[in-house]
C-alpha cells in the first residue's frame, strides 16, 4: 500500500527490506532476518540492523494476511475503502447503507479468505482450518476497527487481529434488548473460539519450534565431533610435518657433513697424485743418469 517513507535511500531500503522479511513464508523467517540484518551491518547500517533483527516472525494467518495485502493490492485498496464506508454507517445507524455493505462485506471477506490461502498454499504454506478462520478474522477487524485497517495496511502484522465486539456482525445495525444482548454473547463465544484456535495454533508452532531446535542441537552435537576429530587429524599430521621437518634438517646436516669429506677428500686423492707423478717423474730422472754414469761394459 501507499505507505509514506522517509525521503532518504537508506530509509527506503530498510523498509523495502522490512516489507519483503514480512513477506517470506514464517518456517523462512528467522534465517531470512538474519541475513539482512548481517547484509545492512556489513554496509554499516548498524540502526538498519537493529530494526530488522527486532522484527518478530508472524504467524501462519499473519504472514498470509501480509501476503494478501503485497500480491493483491487493487483488491486491498478497496477493501480498505468498504471498510471506512461500513464504519461511517454504523457510525451514523443508517440502516439501509448498513445491510448493503454489510452483504458486501460478507461476500467480499469470504473472497479475500479464499485468495490468502491460495497464495499461502502457492508459496508452500498450508493453512489449518483455524489459520483459515484467522486470516477471516484479521479481514472482519480491518473492515471494524481503523486502527486495525491502518496496523495491516502495514503488510507486517505479526499476529491475526479481532474485530470489536461491539461492531455489528449481522446485517443491519445494532439492535437493543434481549437480542442485542444475544448478539453479544454471540460474538463473545466467536472470539473465544478465535482465541482458542489462536493458541491451538501457537502451541503448534511451540512444537514445531521445539522440534527444530531439538534437530539443529542434534545436528550442532554431530557438527562438533566431527570437528574434534578434524583437530585431532590435524594435529597428528601437524605432528608427522615437524617430525619429517626434524629428520630433513638432520638429513640436510648429514649431506653437508658428507659433502665436504668427499671435497677434503678429493682435495686429497689429486695431492697424492701429484705427488705420484713426481715421484716416477724423479725415478725416471735416477734411472736415466745411473744409466749414464754406468761404464760400458768389456768383453
Amino acid at each position: 500500500m501507499g505507505r509514506e517513507r522517509a525521503g532518504d535511500g537508506g530509509a527506503q531500503d530498510v523498509e523495502r527490506l522490512l516489507d519483503d522479511l514480512y513477506t517470506t513464508p514464517p518456517p523462512g523467517f528467522v534465517t531470512r532476518r538474519a541475513e539482512l540484518a548481517l547484509t545492512a551491518g556489513s554496509a554499516g547500517n548498524a540502526a538498519d540492523a537493529r530494526r530488522i533483527r527486532a522484527a518478530r516472525r508472524p504467524t501462519l494467518a499473519a504472514w498470509a494476511a501480509n501476503l494478501l495485502l503485497r500480491a493483491a493490492p487493487e483488491e486491498s485498496r478497496r477493501f480498505l475503502e468498504l471498510g471506512e464506508a461500513l464504519r461511517e454507517a454504523f457510525r451514523t445507524l443508517d440502516a439501509n447503507e448498513v445491510k448493503d455493505l454489510s452483504d458486501r462485506r460478507r461476500s467480499v471477506v469470504a473472497a479475500l479468505t479464499r485468495q490468502a490461502v491460495a497464495l499461502a498454499e502457492q508459496a508452500g504454506q498450508r493453512l489449518s482450518d483455524s489459520a483459515r478462520q484467522d486470516v477471516e478474522s484479521t479481514l472482519r477487524a480491518v473492515l471494524a476497527d481503523r486502527e486495525a485497517a491502518e496496523r495491516w495496511a502495514t503488510g507486517r502484522l505479526e499476529h491475526p487481529l479481532t474485530p470489536p465486539t461491539e461492531f455489528g456482525e449481522e446485517t443491519g445495525a445494532p439492535s437493543a434488548g434481549s437480542h442485542a444482548r444475544g448478539e453479544l454473547a454471540d460474538r463473545r463465544r466467536r472470539r473465544e473460539a478465535e482465541q482458542r484456535h489462536r493458541l491451538e495454533e501457537a502451541r503448534r508452532e511451540a512444537a514445531a519450534a521445539d522440534r527444530r531446535l531439538r534437530d539443529r542441537r542434534t545436528e550442532q552435537a554431530v557438527s562438533d565431533e566431527e570437528l574434534t576429530r578434524a583437530r585431532a587429524d590435524h594435529d597428528r599430521a601437524a605432528a608427522e610435518v615437524s617430525e619429517a621437518e626434524r629428520r630433513l634438517d638432520q638429513a640436510r646436516s648429514r649431506l653437508r657433513l658428507a659433502e665436504e669429506e668427499r671435497r677434503t677428500a678429493e682435495e686429497r686423492q689429486r695431492a697424492a697424485a701429484d705427488a705420484v707423478s713426481e715421484a716416477e717423474e724423479h725415478a725416471q730422472s735416477a734411472a736415466r743418469e745411473v744409466e749414464r754414469l754406468t761404464p760400458p761394459s768389456s768383453t
